[in-house]
């Protein structure tokens, strides 16, 4: 993990006190069903959703591969799926790196492929956008993590979802177009860093471990 993107989890990580109560209850349910797959499976494979996976699912899936890493909880796999394929949207890859990720972006076709770095030994996380229905999704034994209120109602049962939690965030493709584009994206990439960073530094306090420093 480069230097800049460790000192962005740590930024996140002094922002915890101001996560509202009953926001935090469902980051701490979602804790427990990941600490229930581990202690089951000896993996837990967390399948992001929203209506388009065009932003907040991608953001989820990378910070949840980061923080795993960055709080040495062994045994995570994060996914992103939608109701729908559309494309990353690309200031959700100008925002990831202006957090200190490496991006290697695609560019082939309608739907390129983009290449997330957190550090080289782990190899990078794959975005692209697709359906439930794709391949690359785990069929069945996953944690469907419902990141939009709208893919949330349209999925009360997620085939094949072993676990589902309700963790909606506001989309920032509202920004889209205006001024407030970069930082409007800024927010959302922080508040699901800061949210991610809770989860998997309350899963490494509850096992004993060390976080990485790098």
């Amino acid at each position: 993990m480069s230097s800049t993107l460790d000192r962005y989890v740590a930024d996140r990580l002094t922002e915890r006190d101001g996560i509202p109560r009953a926001r935090r209850q469902a980051l701490i349910r979602l804790a427990d069903v990941i600490a229930q797959a581990l202690a089951e499976r000896g993996v837990a494979r967390l399948v992001f959703v929203c209506t388009h996976n065009s932003r907040r699912s991608h953001f989820a899936q990378v910070w949840a591969v980061a923080c795993a890493r960055r709080f040495a909880v062994h045994g995570i796999e994060a996914f992103s799926a939608g109701t729908e394929s559309t494309a990353v949207h690309p200031r959700v890859l100008d925002t990831l790196e202006e957090a200190g990720f490496r991006v290697d972006r695609g560019c082939a076709g309608a739907n390129p492929r983009h290449d997330v770095w957190i550090d080289e030994s782990i190899g990078a996380v794959r975005l692209w956008s697709k359906t439930l229905a794709d391949p690359a999704i785990p069929g069945e034994g996953f944690i469907a993590v419902m990141t939009c209120s709208d893919a949330d109602a349209a999925c009360p049962h997620v085939r094949g979802a072993a676990a589902r939690v309700s963790l909606a965030y506001e989309d920032p493709k509202r920004f889209d177009g205006t001024a407030g584009e970069a930082a409007g994206y800024a927010q959302r990439c922080r508040q699901i860093g800061r949210e991610m960073a809770l989860v998997f530094s309350r899963l490494a306090s509850r096992r004993g471990l060390e976080p990485r420093s790098s």
